[in-house]
Parts: C-alpha cells; sequence; structure tokens
C-alpha cells in the first residue's frame, strides 16, 4: 500500500478526470499507480504563476493534476501530470496536503531557481514514458515503415479484423483483413499470458512488427479473459 500514489477508475492511464472518487460499481475496475522513477528538476520561477493544479490521496502524497499549457512547468518536459511531489528545496512534503504544496509554491520568489524532488508514476504494462519522448512515436512510425493497407488520418496503417469485428485503431469489414491471419498466434500468448504485462511482451515478440498500442493490448487482454470464463 506503501507504494501506491493515486488510483483511476477504469482506466489504466494516468488520468486525472478518471481519478477514484467515492462510489464504486460492482462492474468498475481500479487501477493502482504505484511508484517509478524519481527525479529531480532545477525549475526558474520566471512568472508569479507556475501554471499547476496540485491534488492529494489523502495519505501524505500531493501530486500534478493539471499542468496549463504554454506555463513556466509546462515547457519542462519531464515533469507530467500524475508525478508526486515529494519535496521543494529537500524540504520533504511527504503528508502535506494540496493546499499546503501549493502555498508553499506561490510563496516562492518570483526569478529564482528552486528544486523539484518528483516521483513519476510507474509506467503502465511498463511501456510508456513521460510526455516528450513518448515510445509510441516510434511504434507509429514502426507500423507506418511495415504494413500495408489503408492509411488512417494520421497515416498509420487501418488494422482490420476478422468477419466483421471492429479491432482498436481499424474500421469494421466483413471477413478477413490484415488482422485475420494472426488472431489464433494472438489467441495462444493470450491463453499462455499470465498478466497483460506478460501478454504484451509475447506480442511484441511474435508480432512486433504492428507495434500494438496499450490500449490494444488491454482490450486484447479483456477479451481473452471474457472468453476462458465464457462470456
Amino acid at each position: 500500500p506503501g507504494q501506491v500514489m493515486f488510483c483511476t477508475l477504469n482506466t489504466h492511464k494516468v488520468d486525472m478526470e478518471k481519478l477514484l472518487g467515492g462510489q464504486i460499481g460492482l462492474e468498475d475496475f481500479i487501477f493502482a499507480h504505484t511508484k517509478g522513477q524519481r527525479k529531480e528538476v532545477e525549475v526558474f520561477k520566471s512568472e508569479e504563476a507556475l501554471g499547476l493544479t496540485i491534488t492529494d490521496n489523502g495519505a501524505g502524497y500531493a501530486f500534478i493534476k493539471r499542468i496549463r499549457e504554454g506555463s513556466v512547468i509546462d515547457r519542462i518536459p519531464v515533469i507530467s501530470v500524475g508525478d508526486m511531489i515529494e519535496a521543494i528545496d529537500g524540504q520533504s512534503l511527504v503528508g502535506a496536503r494540496h493546499y499546503e504544496v501549493a502555498k508553499m509554491l506561490k510563496e516562492l520568489p518570483r526569478g529564482r531557481t528552486f528544486a523539484l524532488q518528483l516521483t513519476e508514476p510507474r509506467k503502465a504494462f511498463g511501456r510508456g514514458q513521460p510526455h516528450g519522448s513518448d515510445p509510441q512515436n516510434l511504434r507509429r512510425w514502426r507500423r507506418h515503415q511495415n504494413v500495408g493497407g489503408p492509411r488512417s488520418s494520421e497515416g498509420i496503417p487501418e488494422i482490420q479484423g476478422g468477419a466483421g469485428a471492429q479491432v482498436p485503431g481499424g474500421t469494421p469489414k466483413p471477413g478477413g483483413g490484415l488482422m485475420g491471419t494472426h488472431t489464433a498466434t494472438m489467441v495462444e500468448l493470450g491463453r499462455d499470458a499470465r498478466d497483460p504485462d506478460a501478454l504484451a511482451q509475447a506480442l511484441d515478440s511474435q508480432l512486433g512488427d504492428f507495434a500494438f498500442p496499450d490500449e490494444f493490448v488491454f482490450d486484447v487482454w479483456g477479451a481473452i479473459g471474457d472468453a476462458k470464463v465464457g462470456r
């Protein structure tokens, strides 16, 4: 429990609009975001407002909920939404509420440099990175280079499933399609995988040229899990 920074409801992404609140339905999924890489960043306070909205988990961890576009913090790519603010100039903030952290940042004098000690959430399935160094761009480029077929508006090939199925990133089309010949392989990999991370690694190993995004991997894992229990 001490490793959990915050939880999101029904998404594995660091989505501050989906933070776990009061009510939970019987079919809801809770995703716990645990501590990942620690980092220290020097910030020059060139403006009174840094452009941060801060929240906390009620258990001693304050983290960044929103970064205003064009703000001081937005111009520092290694700082991301979801990062826990662990200390300011070496002063620990573990146990502080969000308004206390916001007050400290506001009271820092303009025109000086201060140090932020941050801890980012561990990336889902070990595949994501902070904004500014997202390997999704590389995966999209590889898919654009290696896979034929119709292109989406982003220049990424549409991926079509079999027999009227909808595959994330593609369009429904009766019969066959690009993914049709690989469905059996994906099912076998999913049957043997112990969790989504293992499935992601297996897909990258066997079908790496398709560069499946995390959302697709998660959908496949869910579909195979439903099939296992007869849903």
